[in-house]
């Protein structure tokens, strides 16, 4: 293997996705781009009779809604573009372009739910028995007449929207630092190879028995960081205080309820996670303790957790058995399911191998009325068969959601989306794990499930504490400095992965490279979204057909309820404690199934 990444031209069009079936060429979406800032500059003729009567609220609002449809598409080309080469200007151009033509969209249509909330709920309530039509907008009127009073005057939401532009700025001046900007030194891999250190093949490098080739990876990642922590810092801040600025410009006492309240789910959950994490995390210590006993360490650093408790076996799958692997996982969820799995790895929806400039780690995303996509930067270690289920997990759930959902429930929430991408991996550890032959095999399974877990519950619930607090720093109007920052994470490593965990001085600055940090109040999804798939995988095992079906509706349903209530009609209710706890109790399970074995 090189030790540099192939560029996007060497590789072959069958592991690479077809945006061709978004737009024929970047002449169409530049044809397109340009008769949407006509539309969109129309839609102010929209605002003058919205409300005057039940069929101008109608019309207006499929107008709106069509528009938005189209911007999302031309977004998706446009970013996905981007994301094939970040390095090419042409691409970065085109993302910025989408994203400037949305906010000017919102600016344009900032009107429209001051206008609903001036009709009020009566008057509503006539039109939609005068307009049938409207009906289809019930669950969209009753979440702006639920938020209504956060809305603000017509003027008021116009300069809200104006500040898109500002305030997606740290994001973007984080990507291009991460992705673009940054390069990692050539190391020499476990066989004394050179390789490029990438965002890609950091986790192989840690994952190999030879400590000194993890350790020098896990340095000369972060010392990167390091370099530009300053920089990353204030990008940090920045980001904060944009979502600080939205919640007081919206009346919410803080950040992290305006960031819930968007998908009406109450602060209680998010402190129960954090809460229920916290009572339980005797399992994790325990585990800390078994991998620096198995792995005969004198300390236990970071960089040693990735590494498999079972070095006689190290199960590797190269991209087409990883596929064939996933599919026989998720038979529980019916012949339907499998079809449209089974169309999606054979027609041109992922993108599959790492090439330079290309943005790291994976996503699955799309746009209404074509196929969703994957991105994945596929190695041939396990953890990769795992990321190809988990991002199918989300295609599926798009593929679902459009095809029985118009437009406007489409887009389902992100506090839903994690239950599908995890209810993936719980079906294939189950599967690997009952076809297992060997004892070395199921030890590595174990180990891969406990550490999936870590990753996925504990690991994402301290990122979940440590985005908590900074926010509550800020509020404070206390500045978010890189001492603090690395104050702040280095005690919740300890807090989480226990005293036993010697703390490198390059993990203090970790935080430095994690994207999600941009995102809103968003990692705390992952966990409680695993934990909710761990209970109806734990329902689909136990009734089969009947559970699978009721899944199957939940995907269905996109977009079209509150999240809460999506996920109670699926059978799990996430408003308590319990969903959480029954996770960590298969975490103690699975930890329980390795020590009798070992």
């Amino acid at each position: 293997m090189s030790k540099e990444l192939p560029k996007r031209s060497e590789l072959s069009q069958k592991y690479k996705w077809n945006l061709k079936d978004i737009y024929k060429n970047d002449e169409h979406w530049e044809k397109e781009f340009t008769a949407l800032q006509q539309d969109i500059k129309n839609t102010a003729e929209i605002k003058t009779n919205l409300i005057s009567d039940a069929k101008s609220l109608l019309n207006g609002l499929e107008k709106i809604f069509n528009i938005e449809k189209r911007i999302s598409r031309l977004y998706t080309y446009a970013h996905m573009k981007y994301d094939q080469n970040t390095k090419k200007e042409k691409y970065q151009n085109y993302n910025n372009r989408a994203m400037m033509l949305y906010n000017q969209f919102s600016n344009f249509v900032s009107f429209l739910v001051p206008k609903i909330l001036e009709l009020g709920e009566k008057k509503l309530n006539s039109y939609q028995t005068e307009e049938k039509d409207l009906n289809l907008y019930q669950h969209f009127f009753d979440n702006i007449l639920r938020q209504k009073d956060h809305y603000l005057s017509e003027n008021e939401e116009k300069i809200i929207a104006l500040a898109g532009d500002l305030t997606q700025s740290p994001e973007n001046i984080f990507s291009m630092l991460n992705n673009a900007d940054l390069e990692f030194p050539i190391l020499k891999d476990k066989n004394g190879e050179e390789k490029r250190l990438t965002h890609g093949r950091y986790i192989d490098f840690l994952k190999t028995q030879e400590r000194t080739v993890r350790k020098n990876a896990f340095k000369a990642m972060h010392q990167e960081y390091e370099k530009l922590e300053n920089t990353f810092a204030a990008v940090l801040n920045s980001s904060v205080k944009s979502d600080i600025f939205y919640a007081k410009a919206r009346k919410y006492n803080d950040s992290l309820t305006a960031s819930l309240d968007n998908d009406n789910i109450d602060v209680k959950v998010y402190n129960n996670l954090l809460k229920t994490v916290e009572k339980n995390l005797d399992p994790l210590h325990e585990y800390m303790e078994l991998k620096k006993e198995i792995l005969n360490l004198d300390e236990l650093h970071i960089y040693d957790t990735y590494t498999p408790l079972i070095s006689s076996v190290n199960l590797q799958y190269k991209y087409e058995e990883a596929k064939e692997v996933f599919k026989k996982s998720i038979s529980p969820l019916g012949e339907n399911y499998l079809n449209i799995v089974e169309k999606g790895l054979n027609s041109s929806w992922i993108d599959v191998y790492e090439n330079e400039g290309k943005k790291s780690g994976a996503y699955s995303g799309g746009c209404y009325g074509i196929h969703p996509y994957i991105l994945l930067n596929y190695t041939e270690d396990i953890s990769n068969l795992f990321t190809l289920a988990h991002e199918m997990g989300h295609a599926v759930h798009t593929y679902y959601s459009n095809k029985n959902q118009p437009y406007i429930y489409s887009n389902y929430k992100i506090f839903v989306a994690e239950v599908a991408s995890t209810l993936n991996e719980n079906l294939l550890v189950d599967y690997l794990l009952d076809n297992a032959n060997k004892k070395e095999e199921k030890l590595y399974l174990l180990n891969h499930f406990l550490e999936g877990y870590r990753g996925t519950v504990y690991r994402q619930t301290m990122f979940a504490e440590f985005e908590k607090t900074i926010h509550e720093m800020v509020e404070a109007s206390e500045p978010l400095t890189v001492q603090s920052l690395k104050n702040l994470y280095k005690n919740l490593n300890t807090k989480y992965f226990g005293k036993l965990l010697t703390t490198d001085k390059e993990l203090e600055v970790e935080w430095a490279r994690i994207p999600h940090f941009y995102y809103n109040f968003y990692v705390y999804k992952y966990a409680t979204g695993y934990s909710a798939a761990a209970a109806l995988a734990e329902k689909i095992s136990k009734e089969s057909n009947k559970a699978a079906e009721k899944y199957i509706n939940f995907l269905k349903a996109g977009g079209s309820d509150y999240p809460l209530n999506i996920l109670k009609k699926a059978g799990v209710d996430m408003t308590v404690p319990d969903p959480i706890k029954k996770s960590v109790n298969r975490f103690e399970h699975y930890l329980k199934m390795l020590k009798d074995l070992i």
